[in-house]
């Protein structure tokens, strides 16, 4: 058992052959602070560590976070590979750009809804609970929607993306080893993420479907890198020069079949009149309605 405090910290650094107060000034001046792989399993009081901008906290045995009420100057937070099964206790945490949070416990992207000015949010490979997925608090989504511009939600069970829409600066996603499986519904995305530039979903359903990659490269005219690799604008153009080539296509063949429909509909039986004389049906002036109606159609199919 070892917790995070200011003695770990002065055994961590070499600060020797300093007073005490030498010490204290010192640690008020420090921005980076590496204590990853020490075997921590809770964080302490590190108050003294005004100036702390980026802590480094992985491969540890933390299981909450906690006692960073005094990081408000802190910019890059790594925690993970931990225990950590809820997000919380960082609304104190205003300058935060970076947090980093995979390989936890954790089963919703929660305790964001006080934070901007975060840019990047890693939570891939939770240690969730068997048939589960990672859920979304929207008011956390709702508050990262015009900062974040990169999201790895890998290995997560997550089979749908609708909700992340509201994510409009997102530059690269990463959701690879998920079970996102419905084309429709990426569509659907793509047209929100106005500013995506990478995004890989390598292990999913969705990368089977017919056509999978020609259809996104279409569908977002940003993206540069689709599963690590490059869209070339040559290939964006041909797919895009072919989506409407079928396009036209379908529309020709659509406006031919109503044509030839309007014409079977509105044709007028006296047109057919010569040819029943010809067959000798009946007389003129015998003819039913009816019949003259059965026997165009009689000879429309004949003519068709």
């Amino acid at each position: 058992m070892v917790r995070l405090t200011m003695d770990l910290i002065a055994k961590s650094i070499s600060h020797k052959n300093h007073s005490e107060e030498d010490f204290g000034q010192y640690v008020r001046k420090i921005t980076h602070l590496n204590l990853s792989d020490k075997n921590i399993n809770a964080i302490g009081d590190l108050s003294l560590c005004k100036n702390l901008r980026v802590l480094y906290l992985y491969d540890n045995h933390i299981r909450q976070i906690q006692n960073l009420d005094f990081a408000s100057n802190i910019t890059h937070l790594y925690l993970q590979n931990n225990c950590i099964s809820c997000m919380e206790n960082l609304s104190s945490l205003k300058n935060l750009e970076k947090l980093y949070l995979g390989g936890n416990c954790i089963t919703v992207v929660e305790g964001l809804d006080k934070i901007e000015e975060i840019r990047e949010l890693h939570v891939e490979s939770q240690h969730l609970p068997l048939g589960e997925k990672l859920l979304f608090d929207p008011r956390s989504l709702r508050s990262l929607a015009k900062s974040l511009s990169v999201l790895n939600i890998s290995n997560n069970n997550i089979d749908e993306l609708e909700e992340l829409a509201v994510l409009e600066n997102l530059s690269y996603l990463r959701a690879v080893d998920n079970q996102i499986q419905h084309m429709k519904d990426l569509e659907v995305v793509l047209n929100k993420w106005t500013k995506l530039r990478r995004m890989d979903l390598a292990g999913n359903p969705i990368c089977h479907k017919p056509k999978y990659r020609d259809r996104i490269v279409v569908q977002s005219r940003t993206l540069e890198s689709l599963d690590g690799k490059e869209i070339k604008e040559m290939e964006r153009q041909f797919l895009m020069n072919w989506k409407a080539s079928k396009a036209a296509r379908k529309k020709n063949k659509e406006r031919m079949t109503n044509e030839h429909t309007a014409d079977l509909h509105f044709c007028n039986t006296h047109d057919y009149f010569p040819y029943l004389k010809r067959k000798k049906i009946v007389e003129h002036s015998r003819i039913n309605m009816h019949e003259i109606h059965q026997t165009c159609k009689i000879y429309l199919s004949i003519l068709i």
